[in-house]
């Protein structure tokens, strides 16, 4: 066989395999610890898009200066955030302080969770019922 022709197999297969490979994209949200209810909304709002687009979503809480001294106001908001986001999402990782900021990532429910069907109903549930 002819080499040239061996290495010309090699980066058809190789740039085939780039093409079909699924790229992960991880979009990313900054909030603050004193965010207003109006941004807070604004941000969801992006969030949720990004994951409808099939984006991972890695949420960052920045810390300044004395808000270091009060995680639990990040956490608040990033528990809130899961609470809303629970139709669509799921948490990844969970809050987690590194340094001045808290980070948590979340992902899209796979086609798993959306295509939850209901069992066929068989002749002895509709007696069951009656």
């Amino acid at each position: 066989m002819d080499y040239g022709k061996y290495k010309y197999d090699q980066e058809v297969k190789a740039k085939r395999n780039r093409k079909n490979q699924a790229k992960l994209e991880v979009k990313e949200m900054k909030f603050r610890p004193k965010i207003g209810t109006g941004d807070y909304e604004t941000k969801k709002k992006h969030v949720i898009r990004f994951i409808e687009s099939g984006a991972k979503v890695k949420v960052t809480i920045m810390f300044r200066g004395r808000e270091m001294a009060h995680p639990e106001q990040g956490l608040a908001i990033l528990d809130k955030l899961a609470e809303d986001l629970k139709d669509i999402a799921v948490v990844e990782s969970k809050p987690k302080l590194e340094g001045r900021n808290m980070h948590m990532m979340f992902g899209p429910i796979g086609k798993k969770g959306a295509s939850k069907k209901k069992p066929k109903a068989t002749p002895e549930d509709s007696a069951a019922e009656e």
